[in-house]
């Protein structure tokens, strides 16, 4: 079975904190940064709204890419957000 990788930006609910990671399973990490089930950055800066994310077929493309994005500047990472979601929305709801 193929899988899918996310690599994905998260905030808060002013869109003070950005949060870049990893995952295979999009749903079930935003779901439990959301709640708070994880100790760490999100939890600890109340990281909740995914506003970005891409898939990826390869899990070295994914690394490389939130390496890419991890490394840029915060005005790089605006940008992604506000060309894939203007309003700062969060996505969570269309998983």
């Amino acid at each position: 079975m193929e899988k899918d990788y996310y690599v994905y930006i998260m905030t808060n609910k002013n869109n003070t904190v950005l949060y870049t990671g990893i995952t295979n399973d999009l749903k079930k990490r935003i779901y439990e940064d959301k709640e708070k089930l994880v100790e760490g950055f999100t939890k600890r800066y109340n990281i909740r709204k995914l506003v970005y994310y891409e898939i990826f077929k390869d899990v070295r493309s994914a690394i490389l890419r939130e390496k890419q994005i991890k490394s840029g500047s915060r005005a790089k990472k605006i940008e992604l957000v506000k060309n894939m979601n203007s309003e700062w929305n969060d996505l969570y709801s269309e998983l």
